[in-house]
């Protein structure tokens, strides 16, 4: 399949499913054949939280306080209640960091760019995968409720530009915990059990098992790839 104008490819995967092994050859491939791209679209607050741990003499402490205030944000949320007002600001601060990363995506992609993307935001499993975090009632503080309301018109309008190629990669629990020991398991599992079920629009998606030998899921990869046009000098953008 030929197409003028750029894809946008998205890569999904639990933790520990070689997302960002994938995205390099997917990035490096494509590159061969036009300018390309990589964006990181997902929320990365795990990962601020095992940077702040690691700060000294107060990272331990500030990590304990996060974990409390976490846990209760989320029994909150679970119970369809709206969060307290700083957890509120903080999930705020995290989408505002979302939509300037897909403006900065959709910018690239204008300027004629193959856009790889590591996560896409969904709507289909909420408080999940990539998913909006507040839960749906109104009830409670005003002010919150205008942050879940911002929350939600930003994942409307994120998830209203479908991908052109999904990208994804399965993993079963064992594999993807030996790959990832820093993170939970159970939240492991619970996004190894979603994968399957994500469509993203009705976009085109490739399964890969991950588990596999890489030098097989890449062969596999650079098969699909083909298949739909992307590894040829076709891919160019005909905007100026």
């Amino acid at each position: 399949m030929e197409q003028s104008t750029p894809p946008i490819i998205a890569i999904i995967g639990c933790d520990g499913s070689g997302k960002s092994t994938v995205g390099e050859f997917v990035v490096n491939r494509l590159r061969q054949y036009g300018p390309t791209e990589a964006v990181h679209l997902g929320k990365q607050s795990g990962t601020i939280f095992r940077k702040i741990i690691q700060w000294p003499l107060v990272g331990q402490f500030l990590g304990k306080k996060i974990k409390k205030k976490g846990s209760k944000s989320k029994q909150r949320v679970e119970s369809n209640k709206l969060p307290e007002l700083l957890p509120a600001l903080v999930n705020a601060f995290f989408v505002h960091r979302r939509i300037k990363r897909f403006k900065r995506m959709l910018s690239l992609h204008e300027k004629g760019n193959t856009i790889v993307t590591d996560r896409y935001p969904q709507m289909a499993y909420p408080r999940a995968y990539d998913g909006i975090k507040m839960p749906p009632t109104r009830e409670g503080s005003p002010l919150v409720a205008k942050l879940a309301d911002y929350e939600l018109n930003a994942f409307k309008w994120m998830t209203s530009h479908r991908p052109d190629l999904v990208i994804r990669l399965n993993v079963d629990i064992d594999t993807a915990y030996a790959r990832k020991l820093d993170h939970d398991r159970a939240a492991l599992k619970r996004k190894i059990d979603i994968t399957p079920k994500l469509e993203y629009q009705g976009a085109p998606i490739v399964d890969i098992d991950s588990t596999l030998p890489l030098e097989t899921v890449l062969a596999q990869i650079d098969a699909a790839l083909a298949q739909r046009g992307y590894t040829r000098k076709t891919v160019t953008s005909q905007k100026a």
